[in-house]
């Protein structure tokens, strides 16, 4: 939306002047511009609380075929809104692309991990940041004056998402449901391997089978759980507060803050105004290019590791960004050295939380807590983009380049949260996740360490009333 933004505010008023012969004054149109932004963030929430239902109703597969057609139609009203004259169509586009998002957000994570072998989860996980990444630069790059973004062209720019729907509503037809949904969920065995020997090849994967199976039979009779009773199990209270940590974490490290000073950066270090997209161009192409980096490293490293090394890696650039933004004035070289911590910042966001995140609750919830953790993951996401969305432009207004110091606060807590209190998940299962969860958090004895003071009078109902007690 921001290369076009002129254009759409120009068509704001020309509407206005049209209809009711009446054109905006500039905050009346600069209200309007803030509602058309801020709208996609209240759809994406909707597409995410609606998601529990999709995917119970038509599982992984069908709620992405369908929820394609949603975005279609965005596409379709964006292309007609400067023919037609109606900034209005423009509105209810982003507000469709606000539900695609919502609903993709939240299925596609969830798909690919329960799609893949245990060995290569981490990996195609990553693949989910990598492409967000790629879309927002390749948006970017059809956003310049030399393709999509001019004044006759900017419906098409707009409209380019209903392309990749497309592209994925013919595609995904060609591959399997969710192996795991069709054995855990719909109990279907035989269509569980079937769809196991089409993604991952011929070859024998009965401990792969074996594994579900074990989980299958741990949770057979547990029904699946709402976002509510996620929130209300005392048992999974660590998971729970990992998800909200990590998930806000992505919004609130500052990384819109850093691309919004760098071409502040980018002006002190000589390169002219209309210059200043490529610059932001390079940028995003660094961070996907460190997305695709982190998707090499990531089976090897680890998440744990990458999202701890990312935050802390992000506080010390934040520390030294704050200071060469304040001495910016005063040595010549120095806006070169908050290039460097720019892209630096960006290096250690792409290569860590980002790619690691949008995972994580597939792989540390068990199949009934699934869906209603991602909701509940993207739910908060969505929270925390409307709310920066909102409140940054006050908080830049008020403190300027000081507004680094929040950031590097959360970044800070939350890379020291995951450090000690979340497990490894690589080469994982779910169940082994969740009982070294148990392990790292539960001070209490269980039963079978409690034993009785051949001394004491207490009877043994009460000796095992104590150690429940203890539990």
């Amino acid at each position: 939306m921001t290369s076009p933004s002129l254009f759409i505010k120009e068509l704001v008023n020309q509407t206005c002047a049209v209809r009711y012969g009446l054109p905006l004054e500039e905050w009346q149109v600069s209200l309007i511009w803030s509602f058309l932004v801020s709208i996609f963030c209240i759809g994406g929430l909707l597409g995410t609380l609606a998601t529990g239902q999709l995917t119970a109703k038509f599982g992984r597969k069908k709620s992405l075929l369908v929820n394609n057609l949603v975005a279609i139609c965005g596409a379709v009203l964006m292309l007609l809104s400067k023919t037609s004259m109606s900034f209005e169509m423009i509105m209810a586009a982003r507000f469709l692309y606000g539900v695609s998002s919502g609903v993709s957000l939240s299925v596609h994570p969830l798909y690919v991990v329960e799609c893949s072998p245990k060995r290569l989860r981490g990996m195609v996980g990553v693949t989910v940041a990598t492409f967000i990444s790629g879309g927002k630069f390749f948006g970017q790059l059809l956003g310049i004056r030399d393709l999509l973004g001019t004044e006759e062209r900017w419906p098409f720019l707009l409209g380019f998402s209903g392309f990749t729907a497309m592209l994925q509503l013919v595609t995904l037809p060609l591959l399997p449901e969710s192996p795991r949904y069709l054995l855990l969920d719909q109990g279907d065995r035989q269509g569980c391997e079937k769809a196991i020997r089409r993604l991952w090849g011929p070859k024998d994967y009965t401990t792969e089978v074996q594994e579900m199976l074990e989980e299958h039979a741990a949770q057979k009779g547990i029904r699946r759980h709402t976002t509510l009773e996620l929130l209300q199990n005392p048992k999974i209270r660590w998971q729970v507060l990992t998800i909200a940590l990590t998930f806000m974490a992505l919004q609130l490290s500052g990384i819109n803050s850093v691309y919004l000073y760098s071409f502040e950066v980018l002006r002190a270090v000589g390169m002219a105004a209309d210059q200043l997209r490529y610059g932001a161009l390079g940028m995003g192409l660094c961070e996907l290019t460190t997305s695709m980096a982190c998707f090499m490293i990531i089976e090897n490293t680890g998440k744990k590791v990458l999202i701890v090394r990312g935050y802390l890696g992000m506080t010390v650039a934040l520390a030294l960004l704050t200071i060469t933004l304040y001495l910016q004035n005063e040595f010549t070289w120095m806006p070169y050295c908050s290039l460097v911590l720019i892209f630096l910042n960006i290096i250690f966001f792409s290569s860590g939380p980002a790619g690691a995140t949008s995972t994580l609750p597939g792989e540390i919830f068990t199949q009934p807590f699934k869906t209603a953790a991602f909701t509940f993951a993207c739910t908060l996401n969505w929270i925390c983009i409307f709310l920066v969305g909102m409140l940054f432009p006050l908080i830049v207004a008020h403190l300027r380049y000081f507004c680094f110091l929040i950031f590097l606060c959360c970044c800070l807590l939350t890379g020291l949260f995951v450090r000690f209190n979340v497990p490894e998940t690589k080469n994982r299962t779910v169940l082994e996740i969740t009982a070294e969860f148990q392990r790292m958090h539960s001070k209490a004895k269980t039963v079978a360490d409690c034993t009785l003071d051949p001394k004491s009078n207490q009877t043994a109902a009460n000796g095992i009333f104590v150690c429940q007690t203890a539990l």
